[in-house]
């Protein structure tokens, strides 16, 4: 299935709406329009297996142009619109971009771009833009038609690993039809109930792997996403009533803030309609998802996977509520628990958290990265710490080499820490994850400063204005703390669980 089939039976259905300025795109013009894209794409002499990248907002041209790609055999990288001009230089050298597609709304980071990255096309959404083309001109000058050598491309998305460093996840291309089905088509499908009738809710931004692929496997089927240009909870409510939204895809802050609204507001609004709340990227705290299904009723799903697609786990509502915490039982990959050296561990049994005969894992330019994510045995893992019970219901107790997970926004504390250490009135650094109960987490830099016995009242503002300059917003130190001495072992190996457990211990009391 694909939207262009859609074209041809419902052209003037909606394929998406955007919620805030209620723009309207229908099949027949996302149709169109991802022609007339892949074209622009032929005719700047890309060729199957090539790679664009976006960087843009929720914008109602970004599933035209990923649609574009997807028809012309191309990779399409989506660049969080949250890092630096930096970060993103990084990415768009890694990934091989040779197309590099923004918006007008990015503000000052993309005139930096043309001068880190020489050699790109560049355009531009809303508007030529110094040496960015407008994007929408050029493409409106190309045939409505397909090109002649259409086949299905892929999204390559970064996923940052233990290094701070994002990795990018480069799927091989199937070369097959644009129209394959695909598992996560079928798991919508078949798992959370997704058909050709759906409308989704789509609360997050696009370029985070979730609300993308999700938003895409509805366009397959023939559903209506409606796109909130950034969540408020409230809004998020009305949406549901106003469109009678059927299913969604949320992060756990998302329930939380829409739960802290006053009990009169949310009684307010309808969500009889809702049939399936998909949840993932983050740990949902169990008294939250109760909250949840007492409210929305048994349409609460949760799953467990990564951007790196190697394995699947799901739950319901109802078996949720008989295995409160658990994310669910394999249903993409077989579920294996190992102990250090890779070998299956019994039931209930901490260890990492590996799937058997699923997808395989390759990272981009990264071979040690890709090594390092198999056992002998074959299987995979991202790295994650957990149990299963007798009935194979996974439950995670520990996330990726202490990664932060701050509002569905996955963090990596050693990129932070390589800052901090350079700051000359710094002697060591550690970043860790602390309790945040409407984030779920929350940035905190634990610093030994170079002279303890000085006064450095005023050394957390300096770190902070320091981390702010330096790195993405969401990157940045909620909170400093102190300590005289980091606990390090004698070979220089930090022991980050005990900062980390000493905050979780706490609530998030102030340590040092």
């Amino acid at each position: 299935m694909h939207p262009y089939l859609h074209a041809q039976t419902q052209g003037q259905k909606a394929a998406y709406i955007m919620a805030g300025s209620g723009e309207t795109v229908t099949y027949a013009q996302l149709d169109a329009r991802s022609n007339q894209g892949a074209q622009l794409f032929r005719s700047l002499g890309l060729k199957a297996g090539d790679v664009i990248a976006i960087l843009m907002e929720n914008n109602a041209r970004f599933f035209e142009i990923a649609w574009a790609a997807q028809r012309a055999g191309l990779y399409y990288v989506c660049v969080s619109t949250k890092l630096t001009a930096a970060e993103t230089q990084y990415i768009l050298q890694d990934c091989g971009a040779k197309v590099f597609i923004t918006s007008t709304a990015m503000g000052p980071i993309i005139d930096e771009i043309p001068a880190l990255v020489p050699g790109l096309k560049l355009y531009a959404v809303g508007g030529a833009h110094g040496p960015y083309a407008d994007f929408e001109a050029a493409r409106a000058a190309m045939p409505e038609t397909p090109i002649s050598d259409e086949s299905a491309g892929s999204d390559m998305l970064y996923s940052s690993g233990t290094t701070g460093r994002p990795k990018g996840v480069k799927p091989a291309l199937s070369e097959g039809p644009i129209d394959a089905p695909n598992a996560l088509q079928m798991m919508a499908q078949g798992l959370f109930g997704f058909s050709g009738d759906s409308v989704y809710l789509s609360p997050a931004p696009l370029y985070h792997a979730a609300p993308l692929r999700w938003c895409m496997s509805v366009h397959k089927l023939g559903g209506t996403v409606i796109v909130m240009e950034k969540f408020d909870p409230e809004t998020a409510l009305a949406l549901i009533e106003k469109y009678k939204v059927t299913c969604g895809q949320f992060v756990p802050t998302h329930f939380v803030r829409m739960l802290k609204l006053p009990e009169e507001t949310r009684a307010k609004y309808d969500v009889s309609s809702m049939k399936s709340a998909v949840h993932a990227a983050a740990p949902c705290p169990v008294p939250v998802k109760e909250q949840m299904i007492a409210w929305w009723g048994p349409v609460i799903f949760e799953y467990y996977a990564g951007t790196e697609g190697n394995g699947f786990c799901w739950i319901n509502s109802d078996n949720w509520l008989t295995h409160k915490g658990s994310v669910g039982q394999a249903v993409l990959g077989e579920l294996r628990i190992c102990d250090e050296d890779g070998n299956p561990v019994p039931p209930r049994t901490e260890g990492t958290v590996y799937f058997a005969n699923g997808p395989a894992v390759n990272y981009h330019n990264a071979p040690d990265k890709t090594a390092e994510s198999y056992n002998q045995h074959g299987w995979t893992t991202l790295g994650d710490v957990g149990w299963a019970d007798e009935e194979g219901y996974l439950y995670l107790t520990d996330r990726k080499s202490f990664m932060i997970i701050s509002g569905g926004v996955n963090i990596y504390p050693q990129e932070i820490e390589n800052l901090l250490i350079t700051h000359p009135k710094v002697a060591d650094a550690a970043v860790v994850g602390a309790p945040c109960d409407e984030m779920g987490e929350k940035v905190v830099a634990v610093i030994q400063p170079l002279a303890w016995a000085e006064d450095h009242s005023d050394l957390a503002d300096e770190l902070m204005a320091f981390a702010r300059a330096n790195l993405s917003h969401v990157k940045s130190p909620r909170r400093i703390d102190f300590m005289q001495e980091l606990p390090r072992h004698a070979t220089g190996k930090l022991y980050k669980r005990l900062i980390r457990d000493a905050y979780w211990a706490e609530g998030g009391k102030r340590i040092g």
